[in-house]
């Protein structure tokens, strides 16, 4: 690999100075750049570029476990460790974890829910459960919030909203101009989130009862009851959020929306998911 390395470069870079950079002999060098380049070797660079290809179309975020599912979708017959092998050699890896801020303010005096689901979020059709949470963008200006709902049978992000100021209009308006326009549910659903106030507000309440669906809430201080958007807000920081500066809210705006529209729904392989997209698994639930 290193010897490919001195190979790119060596129209701009003198050899030897490359050779010590990278603690192998000149003489080394020459004799595998005139060896005949082995059939495995043709291929491996073939492959690397369709690896290179879908990591760039994944934003970089596909390990190689996605990559190598992506790859036999494809129809190449290739196997998993060749897969992490080469991306290891390119160096090529999925995004990994910045400010943050705390977005749950449960010292409220609003009823709190029940908690439904008890870490028991298996379902087996869209408009079943839902689950909302919020989370916090630094911006240059500020910070910016963001309300998100959703569905748990394929992880889709059915409703959101955005806004300077962390009040009960973003949950609601994620909830009624989102949610339930989108989808109108069924009367039997249930809706399930932390004890935040936004979401234990008499309005809030008031819209969740008139559309027919049951309150759910997480117990104090135990995340893990509201695990599956959870996994979603990582996932949204570690692919998104961490690795970019914004200079302004609407900047930040525009990208989170395509991020959540564009990628995340209907792009994105999700391993819970049978590496399927959310929107792919949805279709499918709408033709059986």
């Amino acid at each position: 690999m290193r010897y490919r390395v001195i190979q790119e470069h060596d129209r701009h870079d003198p050899i030897r100075l490359m050779c010590r950079a990278l603690a192998v002999s000149a003489a080394g060098y020459y004799a595998w750049r005139a060896r005949p380049e082995s059939a495995r070797s043709v291929a491996n660079r073939a492959l690397l570029t369709n690896i290179q290809h879908l990591h760039w179309e994944s934003r970089q975020t596909y390990g190689s476990p996605r990559i190598w599912r992506a790859l036999r979708e494809q129809g190449h017959q290739v196997g998993k460790h060749r897969v992490a092998r080469l991306m290891r050699q390119a160096n090529l890896q999925a995004k990994t974890v910045s400010k943050w801020r705390v977005t749950t303010d449960s010292a409220h005096r609003f009823p709190v829910a029940a908690n439904h689901p008890n870490r028991q979020f298996t379902v087996t059709a869209p408009n079943q459960v839902w689950a909302g949470d919020l989370t916090s963008i630094w911006t240059r200006e500020g910070w910016l919030y963001l309300a998100v709902l959703c569905d748990l049978y394929a992880r889709a992000v059915i409703g959101w909203a955005m806004g300077a100021r962390l009040t009960g209009e973003l949950t609601a308006h994620a909830l009624q101009q989102m949610g339930l326009h989108r989808r109108q549910p069924k009367p039997d659903l249930l809706h399930h989130s932390d004890l935040g106030s936004q979401y234990a507000a008499t309005a809030y309440r008031q819209q969740l009862r008139a559309a027919g669906i049951s309150g759910s809430m997480s117990r104090r201080g135990n995340c893990w009851d509201n695990a599956c958007v959870e996994s979603f807000v990582g996932t949204f920081k570690r692919e998104l959020i961490h690795h970019r500066q914004y200079q302004t809210r609407e900047e930040a705006t525009q990208e989170i929306l395509e991020y959540l529209e564009v990628f995340y729904n209907r792009q994105r392989r999700h391993s819970t998911l049978g590496y399927q997209s959310p929107a792919e698994l949805e279709a499918q639930a709408a033709v059986a």
